[in-house]
C-alpha cells in the first residue's frame, strides 16, 4: 500500500490517482531526476560554479518546454524501467513542469550571480535549491507544485497534498 505522503505526492505532480503498487512504481520513477540533479546541485554550491548551474537551468528549462524529450524520463524509461518492471513515465503534466521551472529560474539566477560576481545572491538561489530539494526527497513535498497550485486558486487541494495531509477517499 502507497503511504500518504507517496499519495499526496502524486496528486500534488497532477497525476491521477493509481493503484497502490502502480502509484509506488510511478513514484520511484520520479524521483530518478532529483535523485541526480540534487547531487550536482550540491556539487555546484561546494564549487561555486557559475558554468555547471546555467548548464543545468538549461537542461530543466529544455525539459519544461519540450516535457516528452526530457532527458531524465528517456533515460528512465530506456534502460531503468524495463529492469525494474515499472511502468514508463509519461511527460509530465503542468505541476511538475512548473516545479522544473521554478528550478530552472533559481539555477538560472545562481549561475548569473556567481559569474557577475555577486556571492551572497548566489548563496540565496543556492540556499532555496537545496531547500526545496532536501524537502523533495526527503519529505516527498514539491514545493514548486505545491506554490503552482496555490497561485492557480486551488489552495484547499494544495493544502490537501501536503506530506501528512488525509488523501481523498
Amino acid at each position: 500500500m502507497s503511504s500518504r505522503a507517496v499519495l499526496n505526492f502524486m496528486r500534488q505532480q497532477g497525476f491521477p490517482e493509481e493503484p497502490s503498487d502502480a502509484c509506488n512504481m510511478h513514484f520511484a520513477g520520479l524521483y530518478f531526476q532529483p535523485r541526480i540533479v540534487f547531487p550536482l546541485v550540491l556539487i555546484a554550491t561546494l564549487l561555486q560554479s557559475g558554468p555547471m548551474f546555467l548548464v543545468m537551468s538549461g537542461i530543466l528549462w529544455w525539459n519544461v518546454l519540450l516535457p516528452r524529450f526530457n532527458p531524465f524520463e528517456m533515460t528512465y524509461n530506456r534502460f531503468v524501467a524495463p529492469r525494474k518492471g515499472g511502468g514508463l513515465l509519461a511527460p509530465a503534466p503542468g505541476p511538475r513542469r512548473f516545479a522544473q521551472g521554478m528550478a530552472a529560474a533559481f539555477m538560472l539566477g545562481a549561475g548569473l550571480a556567481i559569474r557577475f560576481g555577486q556571492p551572497l545572491l548566489g548563496y540565496v538561489f543556492e540556499g532555496g535549491l537545496i531547500a526545496a530539494f532536501s524537502m523533495l526527497l526527503f519529505g516527498k513535498f514539491c514545493l514548486g507544485a505545491y506554490i503552482f497550485h496555490v497561485l492557480r486558486g486551488e489552495i484547499r487541494f494544495a493544502n490537501s497534498t501536503l506530506p501528512w495531509a488525509r488523501p481523498r477517499t
